[in-house]
């Protein structure tokens, strides 16, 4: 019994110690630790942004090959898609008629010729006769008069045969400009006329290409105060080479500059229309195709961060600083989301040897006192993403 009695009190103070070690013995000073955290100093960085801006291209010029007369398709010269240089035969229309009205229209000057050749004479006949009062001055006007309107004739005859001419040219469509063919719509033997609702093909000069594209009023006017220049002109001629992304996400291996800005903004869309021109001697660029105008922005003396030492609350961004006595606190900052990958330009909210929390940071909350382990960052300011 006394046995179970020593048993029962040494089984009690166990208990209680075990308690008490719990309480306020060596693991309760384990747990109040200040534990170690890594951070990164904020230093201004030099850095290039570039926005992007959906575009379609266009050649330089973009020409509509459209019959001067009516007539039958008799030769299509080139194919769909082929490269042709100015001057080169696109499509020959048959000629038999009009060489016909050509034939016609000479006869016509011929018969002309003799009848003022005939009226000649008799006025030589008709001025000695009115010199001998044989004839009244009436006959000699008369013949003055029949000769004027044969000359009269010759000319117009003369006309009919040009315009025959003409004509008989028109039948042989050649190329207006160096550029690439378009498609046919209409095949061999297709009556076509001026009025014939679609071309014959198009032309287009790719040897430059333009790339029209969008811009919001807020935007354009921002980029324009950056710009130098006493014009609008003058300030688009002072941007920096853009490039041109293509549909396969490369990067086209000539930059372009920016050529113009409309002068109005729809009003619907608020937008501002602009143009770029890239150089295409290669002919790799066709008309039609999409792609997108990246517009380079070089920014000196910003901070830039990581995206990972961020979080996101309402909308808004927030790094936790580390401030008096090591402790943090949750501070919201305004980032500029730019093509940096992982990281953000910060325009707000931080300033130059701010020292911030790099990780872990799910674990903080305000006034956590931590033990900071300053890390060196790689160069943010290079890490941009590539396509």
């Amino acid at each position: 019994m006394k046995q179970f009695r020593k048993l029962s009190v040494t089984m009690m103070l166990f208990v209680a110690f075990s308690c008490s070690s719990k309480q306020g013995g060596a693991p309760a000073g384990m747990a109040g630790q200040v534990r170690e955290y890594q951070v990164i100093a904020v230093k201004p960085q030099s850095t290039t942004l570039h926005k992007d801006y959906p575009t379609t291209l266009e050649g330089q010029q973009t020409v509509e090959i459209r019959p001067k007369i009516a007539g039958y398709i008799e030769a299509i010269l080139v194919d769909e898609g082929a490269f042709v240089k100015k001057g080169q035969v696109l499509f020959r229309l048959n000629a038999n008629d009009i060489r016909a009205s050509v034939r016609s229209a000479e006869a016509q000057v011929k018969v002309a010729e003799a009848e003022i050749v005939a009226a000649k004479i008799n006025l030589e006949k008709t001025k000695p006769l009115v010199e001998k009062d044989i004839v009244s001055k009436f006959d000699l006007e008369s013949s003055e008069s029949t000769l004027k309107a044969r000359e009269a004739q010759l000319a117009q005859a003369k006309a009919n045969l040009e315009n025959a001419k003409a004509n008989l040219q028109y039948t042989v469509i050649s190329s207006p400009t160096d550029g690439f063919i378009g498609n046919f719509p209409y095949k061999l033997g297709s009556l076509v006329s001026s009025t014939s609702p679609h071309p014959l093909t198009t032309v287009s000069n790719t040897s430059n290409m333009y790339a029209y594209f969008a811009m919001n009023e807020k935007e354009f006017l921002t980029l324009a105060k950056t710009l130098e220049g006493t014009n609008m002109q003058e300030k688009l001629a002072s941007m920096p080479a853009v490039s041109l992304v293509l549909a396969d996400n490369s990067i086209y291996e000539s930059k372009g500059t920016i050529q113009t800005a409309s002068g109005l903004v729809d009003p619907q869309t608020g937008a501002v229309n602009v143009r770029a021109i890239f150089p295409n001697p290669n002919g790799m660029l066709r008309s039609g195709s999409s792609g997108l105008v990246r517009i380079p922005e070089h920014m000196d003396s910003v901070l830039i961060i990581p995206q990972k030492v961020t979080f996101e609350l309402q909308g808004k961004h927030f790094v936790y600083v580390v401030g008096e006595e090591n402790k943090v606190s949750s501070t919201p900052i305004d980032v500029l989301v730019g093509n940096l990958k992982d990281s953000y330009v910060v325009t707000g909210g931080l300033k130059s040897g701010d020292q911030i929390v790099a990780e872990g940071i799910a674990s903080l909350r305000n006034d956590t006192q931590i033990k900071p382990k300053l890390t060196e960052i790689e160069d943010l300011a290079e890490n941009r993403a590539q396509n």
